[in-house]
């Protein structure tokens, strides 16, 4: 093999809209193995259906990789919201083998349109409530849990022809800043790390997972002055203490995290020289930095910096990795969704909460806009994405109300609004969508609409039906 094809071939590129454009076509001939799908993919009508049929027609043989998490973090239900409850709830309701169960069903959905590896999923333990990127995206804080629960999801998974990425080595949920905009870091003791860090990664790793992300951040423990991508120190953790032995790939390069003080080009070569073998390049990559990276790449090994034996390792995995799974066939009954009362019991209800649940009283909804990071984009959430939301000013005398928002600290606004509400007269509770950061009344786990309809159903409301999406 050629270096430029080696080099080609550990570029996973992303693109805007739903045709493959010229320059995809062109490295695809050239070796390219596969693809990123992200938001700017959906169609007119939602969903990934239409970029996943070109696709398959245009790059035959080509493996194609989506963040389907489920829960708040999708792109088969982009934009309209998932139709899974996501890890946050899977944890708490404790049961691997409905983990399995809704990994399976994630799987078959992936299956039917041609998506071989899905970049999920999140283990990281989220031991710091106010994580801003992690939160429900993680099974829960316990270690051991989330272990099992990783396990699990992989299984599931995996068991329906996809292949699975264990997501941010080696662990994102201690920390306090987003590394799609900044540097985070984890300040804990190696014993700390291996008791908490990476019990989920070696969960994964015996569970047979194929692909592991690298995460961008600082872990002084392991390696004071590399971020973990950019580190051979912490990936020979990874192959030699765990003992992984399939593909790193790494969290996307174009994330402050990585690349805001050197360019992706130098970045890619950077994370290459330290063991990632397939380098995630963002979602709207473009013909001029793809280039601009190969060129980086193979001046790299022309000059010594970067071994060619070293890219050669990474593109024969990257490979084998596209051979075995980019053609998925779909199963010929998926997994049913667990039903609303399955999910319910995963709802957090203050005393009051309850007795505001059991009041026969007309209810309605105010749903406060709130921020989400880049992983979630802007997918709907609560119960706005059923449809199901009410403005404060149209909120009718004598209802009862659930005023809800995501990330509800100390400062959201939803407490003011919540507070004008009850100077009007209403009984209020205040309902947190996302993993809690102050005290609140009701906690949903997560904010995809099924859990929306589990909320509605709990405070004693019809609920609507949970839209299917369009993947």
């Amino acid at each position: 093999m050629s270096v430029r094809r080696d080099v080609t071939a550990v570029l996973q590129p992303g693109f805007v809209g739903t045709d493959v454009p010229p320059w995809v076509r062109s490295a695809h001939a050239e070796g390219l193995a596969s693809v990123c799908l992200y938001g700017d993919n959906v169609g007119p009508a939602g969903g990934v259906a239409e970029v996943c049929a070109a696709l398959r027609r245009d790059l035959p043989g080509v493996l194609v990789a989506a963040d389907e998490e489920g829960g708040d973090v999708t792109r088969l239900h982009y934009p309209g919201g998932s139709t899974s409850v996501g890890n946050a709830v899977l944890g708490r309701l404790d049961d691997p083998a409905l983990t399995r169960r809704a990994a399976a069903g994630i799987g078959a959905e992936l299956a039917a349109l041609g998506i071989g590896l899905d970049l999920a999923p999140v283990v990281d333990v989220n031991s710091s409530p106010r994580n801003p990127v992690i939160g429900v995206r993680s099974f829960g804080d316990d270690p051991v849990a989330v272990g099992r629960h990783t396990a699990a999801w992989v299984e599931g998974l995996q068991g329906t022809g996809i292949a699975a990425c264990a997501k941010h080595f080696p662990g994102h949920g201690d920390t306090v800043a987003d590394s799609h905009h900044d540097l985070p870091r984890v300040d804990a003791s190696p014993e700390v790390l291996r008791e908490r860090e990476l019990v989920p990664f070696r969960a994964a790793v015996a569970a047979g997972v194929a692909c592991v992300m690298t995460s961008h951040i600082v872990v002084p423990a392991l390696d004071a002055d590399h971020p973990a991508t950019f580190s051979p120190t912490v990936l020979c953790v990874l192959r030699d203490e765990l003992g992984f032995d399939g593909v790193v790939v790494s969290d996307a390069l174009d994330m402050a995290g990585a690349s805001a003080g050197t360019g992706i080009p130098e970045a890619a070569v950077r994370a290459l020289a330290a063991g990632v073998d397939l380098l995630c390049l963002g979602s709207a990559t473009g013909p001029e930095l793809f280039d601009a990276v190969r060129d980086a790449v193979t001046t790299a090994v022309a000059d010594g910096r970067l071994p060619a034996a070293r890219l050669a390792e990474a593109a024969t995995r990257v490979r084998a990795l596209a051979d075995r799974w980019a053609t998925p066939a779909p199963p010929a009954s998926p997994p049913e969704l667990p039903p609303v009362e399955a999910v319910a019991p995963a709802l957090t209800l203050s005393t009051d909460a309850r007795a505001f649940a059991a009041d026969s009283a007309p209810l309605a909804v105010v749903q406060v806009a709130s921020g989400s990071n880049l992983a979630v984009g802007a997918v709907a959430w609560g119960p706005a994405a059923l449809g199901a939301a009410v403005a404060e000013d149209e909120v009718p005398a004598g209802a009862r109300v659930a005023v809800v928002g995501r990330s509800v600290d100390a400062e959201h606004p939803a407490r003011t609004v919540a507070d004008r509400l009850r100077a009007r007269g209403h009984r209020v509770v205040l309902v947190e969508c996302g993993w809690p950061r102050a005290a609140v009344d009701v906690v949903t786990w997560g904010a995809s609409p099924v859990l929306a309809r589990a909320l509605l159903t709990t405070l004693g409301a019809p609920a609507p039906r949970v839209p299917t999406g369009s993947p």
